[in-house]
Parts: structure tokens; C-alpha cells; sequence
């Protein structure tokens, strides 16, 4: 009786590496929009020749202090102490008045990150495309 012989195989099997990139795949698709989480900067483009507008805008400054409360100030006028619903209108009615609108926020260096983000996103909330936010020079900020 003759045996036939069999001839090896050369075939790679690829279901697990499949499964490794199927995995692989689902891990990046969760954690991708985790990463790319922020808020968008808008950073100023001068040139030296360029002229400054004569007529300046209205700033208003959004202050944050240590407990997370919010402070507003329009113009020269008075800071006054506003709740998070009262900021988003404020900020709104100035806005349609001042289409142009220069909004600085400040924040206590002793203040939580996640307070600057939340007057960040009320700020966005209310239609406000540039924000800045305000520090002190290093010359200032030295003790005499």
C-alpha cells in the first residue's frame, strides 16, 4: 500500500492578527476624541507697518477668583459680581450693540484650571469668537 504524501502548507493564518487590529482600531477610535479636546486660540498676526484702529473697542473683562465666582467688568465701568447665566446675557446684549467685541478674562493664579475653562466655554456660549487672557509682566508680578 502506497501513502501519498502530503505537501506542507504555506499558508499564513491571519485571523488573529485581524483581531489584534480590530482591537487596536477600537482603542484608537475611543481615545482619539478624548485627545483632541480644547478650545480654540485664534493668535494675532502684526505687522510692523500695519496701523492700529483709531476708534478702540470696548473691553470687557470676565474676572475669576478662587471659588470659581465670576466678575464683570464693560468699559470703565463697575466691576459687578454676575452668576453664570447673567454673564452669558450680558455678554450677549454687548455683543449685538459691538459686533467687534474685546473680551480678556483674569484669573487669580490661585485659581482651578476647570473655572477658566468653564468662563471659556460661557464665553463661547455667547457668540464671543476671540477671547484673551489677561497676565501680569514679569516686572509687575515681582515683589519690591
Amino acid at each position: 500500500m502506497a501513502r501519498k504524501r502530503r505537501k506542507p502548507m504555506a499558508e499564513i493564518n491571519v485571523v488573529p492578527y485581524i483581531d489584534v487590529m480590530m482591537v487596536l482600531l477600537v482603542i484608537f477610535m475611543i481615545s482619539t476624541p478624548l485627545l483632541t479636546q480644547g478650545v480654540k486660540v485664534d493668535l494675532p498676526q502684526a505687522d510692523e507697518t500695519e496701523s492700529l484702529d483709531p476708534k478702540p473697542t470696548e473691553t470687557v473683562i470676565v474676572k475669576v477668583d478662587v471659588e470659581g465666582q465670576f466678575h464683570l467688568t464693560i468699559g470703565t465701568g463697575k466691576e459687578r459680581s454676575v452668576n453664570r447665566e447673567e454673564l452669558v446675557e450680558q455678554i450677549k446684549n454687548k455683543l449685538m450693540d459691538q459686533p467687534k467685541l474685546s473680551v480678556l478674562v483674569a484669573g487669580d493664579k490661585e485659581v482651578r484650571y476647570l473655572f477658566i475653562m468653564d468662563a471659556l466655554a460661557l464665553l463661547s456660549r455667547a457668540g464671543i469668537p476671540n477671547v484673551g487672557l489677561m497676565t501680569k509682566s514679569l516686572d509687575e508680578a515681582a515683589p519690591q
